[in-house]
């Protein structure tokens, strides 16, 4: 498979020179939106690519129009649209691994687990060079990304920004979903206050007291930001501070909907507040990582990039 040519735009689920579901405004937002282009986000979106059924092959086509479309209305809407309002927004279609390339069940899949996410990285950084070599033009840059994005985006991070001539160009990356080793980065460090820029942000979501044996096996070794806080110490904040989450549907915002309490690389919450919630039952929150805080981290992207630009560099 020859790797996608990204000066395409229909290898790009967002991309500034197309109309796409990144664009989309939640309709609460719409009166009040103000969008800025003075910076650049580049996002990579999670794993949309979930048929388990063998035999399948271990990466994504992009050929796939329902998987196309799957990508486009779930993250490149629900997640991806957080961040439209401070710059404009990249995310590449890229030939991700399947699902069950976390979850090898024999040493051949982890084999083939491990070619799959190389080859997945491949697409999004040859999407990356085409970004900086075609679109950037010396443009402040945030990078966004969930789960498998995150997987592909440390390592995009760490090979052209970490204590590299790029990183003065960084305004934060939300690395989410994923965890993020405190020692991963040489130069970047986690963010410490609200305001911070060229420094990272990173939580997993689990219902208060949850910890799935894979957290356990980290010993708390991972990188955790409070997203109502956005403080990278242990902390805890109540419902009432969440100024909305995306939970029903994209055009209702629900206040409220989620407290946050940092401790042991993980962030936890109490059930989320919405209605139908009774029908809510799963302990892990990974599909709400962005969403249960969306107006918050919306809000909190405008911030950060405020502070870049009066200071210039972080």
């Amino acid at each position: 498979m020859n790797t996608p040519d990204y000066t395409d735009l229909n290898f790009w689920a967002a991309h500034p020179y197309k109309q796409d579901p990144s664009d989309s405004i939640p309709k609460p937002l719409r009166k009040n939106y103000q969008p800025d282009s003075s910076v650049d986000v580049f996002f990579i979106h999670p794993t949309t690519y979930t048929d388990n059924q063998r035999p399948f092959g271990w990466n994504a086509s992009l050929s796939d129009a329902l998987l196309t479309a799957k990508t486009d209305y779930s993250t490149i809407l629900f997640q991806a649209s957080i961040f439209n309002e401070v710059g404009r927004v990249f995310a590449p279609r890229y030939r991700q691994a399947n699902l069950s390339a976390y979850f090898p069940v024999s040493s051949a899949d982890t084999v083939a687990a491990l070619q799959a996410f190389e080859l997945a990285y491949a697409d999004v950084k040859a999407a990356f060079i085409t970004y900086l070599e075609t679109y950037n033009q010396g443009r402040p840059i945030i990078i966004a990304s969930h789960s498998q994005g995150t997987t592909h985006s440390k390592r995009l991070v760490k090979e052209f920004f970490d204590g590299k001539n790029l990183q003065s160009k960084l305004v934060a990356a939300y690395l989410v979903g994923i965890p993020v080793e405190p020692d991963w980065f040489n130069s970047i460090q986690p963010c410490r206050t609200p305001d911070q820029t060229g420094c990272l942000l990173s939580w997993r979501t689990y219902k208060e007291g949850y910890k799935p044996d894979y957290v356990l096996k980290e010993n708390y070794h991972a990188v955790v930001t409070n997203p109502l806080t956005w403080s990278n110490a242990d902390t805890v904040a109540e419902r009432k501070e969440n100024k909305g989450g995306i939970v029903t549907g994209f055009n209702s915002i629900v206040k409220k909907v989620a407290a946050a309490r940092t401790a042991d690389g993980v962030l936890w919450t109490s059930k989320p507040r919405f209605f139908g919630n009774i029908f809510f039952t799963t302990k892990n929150y990974h599909v709400g990582d962005f969403n249960l805080y969306y107006l918050s981290v919306r809000e909190n992207v405008k911030q950060r990039t405020e502070a870049y630009k009066k200071k210039g560099t972080p």
